[in-house]
């Protein structure tokens, strides 16, 4: 376990002074940030490790260790605090959040946004197809629809399947 609020049910809330303090005096300190990965990148505080609330479990806490959680304001670091009691981690949540760390005048680090998933390029792709050919039936044959059928029933397919193409 780590030096925390020994489990207690009340959510305890420290100001971004404290969380300085310890990082200036050394100590060991993990933010964690629990939104999601796009609002991660959109701007965190320096240090912190993304971990979404919606996956937040059990995590290993080193000894002496203290747990910073933090959000945009301080509802989901809330729920991610009251999480990790049931599973006996203490931790701390950041008094008005990201944005509160930013109204001070503290510093956020960015990340640059991913790529397009492997996916998103599918549909798109695939969309584009069924447009295409959709509109080759609609101004050039009425042929060009045995195209618009093949692409749906490899969809359907693939969905019942559960398989992606890429997998």
């Amino acid at each position: 376990m780590n030096s925390g609020p020994r489990h207690k049910k009340t959510v305890v809330e420290i100001p971004s002074a404290i969380l300085e303090g310890w990082r200036q005096r050394h100590l060991p300190v993990r933010v964690i940030d629990v939104r999601s990965a796009p609002e991660f990148a959109a701007g965190h505080l320096p240090g912190a490790v993304n971990h979404p609330l919606e996956t937040l479990g059990p995590i290993p806490v080193e000894p002496g260790e203290r747990i910073v959680l933090v959000c945009q304001g301080e509802a989901r670091a809330r729920m991610a605090a009251r999480r990790l009691a049931e599973f006996g981690i203490d931790s701390y949540v950041l008094r008005g959040g990201t944005a509160g760390w930013y109204t001070e005048g503290r510093p956020l680090h960015y990340q640059a946004p991913a790529g397009w998933s492997f996916e998103r390029k599918f549909r798109l792709v695939t969309g584009m197809l069924v447009l295409v050919t959709t509109l080759a039936a609609a101004f050039m044959s009425p042929k060009w629809l045995v195209a618009v059928a093949c692409v749906g029933v490899c969809l359907v397919v693939t969905a019942l399947m559960d398989r992606h193409p890429a997998k």
